[in-house]
């Protein structure tokens, strides 16, 4: 057991260490007074008549850049289409763009994308979920942020808005791999495929870079195009980057714990629920989150007192590298002791959408759409 308690304890100190470096590496992009060029606010929606409103009245108010705001509506069958055209009316920078059918092989949303860059008409596209909420200076900062570094893509994981005990039971695991798990001052410096990263909720690229590479077109499969795109534009020769992005957008991903396990269960299979990745995956996450605690309370009801004191160190650790990332990127704090269970279900997730797949079940539902489970 003492071997296992230092082991914990390794494992522990790998996430944060490297949340540590990352945290010193990513800043909030710092806007000049006026960006240059026309950025394009390009937001696909499917029946999100709830929310559109604040999503393109949000766009619509960014400083300091000149932008337009397409919608492209999705065969939506409620009142998106209506109400965007109802704000259009008042405001020429917004255009609503009817998205054709979904061709055979593609999934929604890259469909969309697809469609609004090709109606676009800025120099940069600033990809938004429908759930994103810009902050005004976002678009700017961004723009700001691609013109000093030269990349082509900027990305930026928004802070997360989450009102259940559902979201902060998996919403949380976003920021926690991002910045555990990826070192960014080596993603900045070399053009490895293996380092892209980016969050599809915000994504700016370079309109030219974008129509070169065939953008969404590219990787139409794709659930998860916050990282296949990336990897797509680094494969044509293309530098892409992150940024901090809790001060430039918020975005409440899903409402519950089953939206949110069906949210995060669809794109598992391009992310770590692979035969060879979700092993090791499983091995860093559970010794380095979960198997402290365990083990602190093995160690207790045996009277070990130096596996106790190794496994609450590490359990220290653990928490404390959540609670650093929690104030970084304007998270609850609530979250940070539920951060064990939040690896647990977050493994959880990626297990069953693993043996889903290799048993054949049926594929992934989402938007009133069903897709494959396997990987793209």
């Amino acid at each position: 057991m003492l071997a296992l308690a230092l082991l914990s304890l390794a494992l522990a100190l790998l996430p944060a260490v490297l949340a540590a470096v990352n945290l010193r590496a990513l800043a909030p992009p710092a806007p000049a007074p006026q960006a240059t060029g026309l950025v394009s606010i390009l937001i696909p929606a499917r029946n999100e008549a709830a929310i559109i409103a604040g999503t393109v009245r949000a766009a619509l108010a960014s400083e300091g850049v000149a932008v337009e705001v397409l919608v492209g509506d999705d065969h939506s069958t409620d009142a998106t289409a209506a109400i965007v055209s109802a704000i259009a009316r008042g405001d020429p920078r917004l255009r609503l763009v009817e998205v054709p059918t979904l061709p055979e092989g593609w999934t929604g949303k890259n469909n969309g994308c697809v469609t609004l860059a090709k109606a676009a008409e800025g120099a940069r596209l600033l990809f938004i979920d429908a759930d994103v909420t810009l902050g005004p200076n976002a678009a700017a900062a961004l723009s700001v942020h691609a013109e000093r570094t030269g990349a082509t893509l900027v990305s930026g994981v928004p802070r997360q808005v989450m009102a259940s005990l559902g979201e902060r039971l998996t919403v949380p695991t976003i920021t926690f791999l991002l910045l555990g798990f990826l070192p960014v001052p080596l993603m900045r410096r070399r053009p490895d495929v293996s380092l892209a990263a980016g969050c599809g909720q915000l994504m700016m690229i370079a309109a030219d870079a974008y129509r070169q590479t065939g953008g969404h077109g590219a990787v139409r499969t794709s659930m998860h195009d916050g990282v296949t795109l990336p990897r797509a534009l680094r494969t044509a020769g293309f530098r892409t980057d992150l940024v901090a992005g809790s001060t430039l957008a918020s975005c409440r991903m899903y409402s519950g714990f089953a939206q949110a396990w069906a949210g995060f269960s669809k794109n598992a299979r391009e992310g770590m629920a692979t035969r060879r990745a979700l092993p090791v995956w499983t091995f860093l996450l559970f010794g380095g989150q979960i198997l402290p605690w365990l083990l602190l309370a093995t160690a207790l009801g045996a009277g070990l007192p130096r596996v106790a004191l190794l496994a609450f160190a590490a359990g220290l650790v653990s928490l404390g590298t959540r609670a650093a990332i929690t104030h970084a990127s304007g998270e609850p704090l609530s979250t940070i002791p539920l951060h064990p269970l939040t690896i647990a279900t977050a493994l959880a997730i990626q297990w069953t959408a693993l043996v889903r797949e290799a048993r054949g079940r049926a594929p992934a539902a989402w938007k009133g759409r069903s897709y494959p489970v396997g990987p793209s």
